[in-house]
């Protein structure tokens, strides 16, 4: 008995070392979505009916002076924002019959009948918060313990490696990738990592000179900080101490800022890059994960420090923002993408037209789910 509890209990079990660093994680990243959606929705003078982290059964709640509904489900894999006027917890558009139900006072406030800018504002504000809890991690995290860097030397290259072939030789320096300028060694595998099989031009200072060569980075097998298996694109260089010359770069607090929204912004792009090459099949699908890889990952974090995993909050929130912003019924980008059609056209898609797209759309999501469930359980 004390065996079992030890291995359920303890840090290093599944429900302190996984289960409660998992439920943290997503709590985070779910409260803040949803609470840009009730945030912005409240400043425009929608009336908000329920406000749930999780779904499912209600396990506990509270109503506030204002008749919304806070409360905690059973189910801790999103949460969702309902205002007046709401079908569901979807926000989906409500038949003209639905719409005949509401009181005069609940059609004041109801979503549906806002002008178009009011609801776009408020279902944007979602992923617009899971961007800035992002900053402000990565702000909170530059100020406390700054940034190691490496300046951009080649040390050694690996022999029959792109790099190889394309002449980049020992003591070179990166100048700029595809353009870009390169100011430390993680630069350079910043733009490399997501582009296996691309052709990259990379301009090298060598004795003082710059020489231009082109190279094709390959995938390969590494391990991440958390121990995870993961392929990244290499061109095969390395860089050591002796050339490379660690430091330490610190940070004011508006350099810190300023160095977030840099960060968080390579992050969005690398992530939209990801989706782009994974769509057309140039991406390996192990690389994407549902819940037991984000538990997984949560367990491994949490073991190498608080820091940690705060870190993963804040990657997970970018991705989190990313997908809902995908022009896709329910999520957020398929709300406006109905928005931007009825700004277009001056009237609202009709009743037809959007229950087609929303079960459409229903259906994609669920499959996607399904299918990171199934790389999750059984496909890598």
């Amino acid at each position: 008995m004390n065996e079992i509890l030890h291995a359920v209990f303890s840090t290093e079990g599944f429900f302190l070392g996984t289960l409660v660093p998992f439920l943290f994680v997503l709590t985070v990243v779910v409260f803040v979505h949803e609470m840009g959606h009730y945030l912005v929705g409240r400043w425009c003078g929608i009336g908000v009916q329920a406000f749930s982290v999780g779904f499912g059964p209600e396990l506990f709640g509270f109503n506030d002076s204002h008749g919304t509904r806070w409360k905690l489900c059973a189910i801790p894999l999103g949460g969702y924002v309902k205002f007046v006027g709401d079908m569901n917890a979807t926000s989906s558009q409500p038949g003209s019959e639905e719409l005949e139900t509401l009181t005069d006072a609940e059609r004041k406030v109801a979503f549906h009948t806002q002008p178009i800018w009011k609801r776009a504002a408020t279902v944007v504000a979602g992923p617009l918060f899971n961007f800035l809890l992002t900053i402000a991690v990565f702000t909170v995290m530059f100020s406390l313990y700054g940034r190691p860097v490496m300046e951009p030397m080649v040390a050694q290259v690996t022999a029959g490696s792109p790099a190889e072939k394309a002449g980049i030789l020992p003591g070179d320096r990166f100048v700029s990738v595809d353009g870009s300028k390169i100011e430390t060694f993680s630069d350079v595998q910043r733009l490399v990592s997501g582009r296996s099989g691309d052709t990259i031009t990379f301009v090298m200072l060598r004795d003082g000179k710059e020489v231009t060569v082109t190279a094709t980075p390959e995938l390969m097998e590494q391990l991440d900080a958390l121990g995870n298996k993961v392929k990244v694109a290499v061109i095969g260089v390395v860089n050591n101490k002796e050339v490379g010359q660690p430091r330490l770069i610190t940070y004011s607090p508006a350099g810190a800022l300023t160095a977030a929204v840099e960060e968080t912004g390579y992050i969005i792009q690398r992530t939209g890059q990801f989706l782009q090459r994974f769509a057309v099949g140039r991406e390996d699908k192990c690389q994407l994960g549902g819940p037991v890889k984000i538990a997984d990952m949560a367990g491994k974090a949490a073991k190498l420090g608080f820091e940690w995993l705060v870190q993963l909050v804040a990657l997970l929130s970018v991705g989190i923002g990313i997908l809902n912003l995908l022009p896709i019924p329910p999520l957020d980008g398929g709300h406006l993408l109905f928005y931007g059609v009825e700004a277009v056209i001056r009237r609202p898609v009709s009743e037809r037209m959007m229950e087609m797209a929303y079960r459409s759309g229903l259906i994609l999501v669920l499959g996607f789910m399904g299918f990171v469930f199934w790389n999750d359980l059984f496909g890598c």
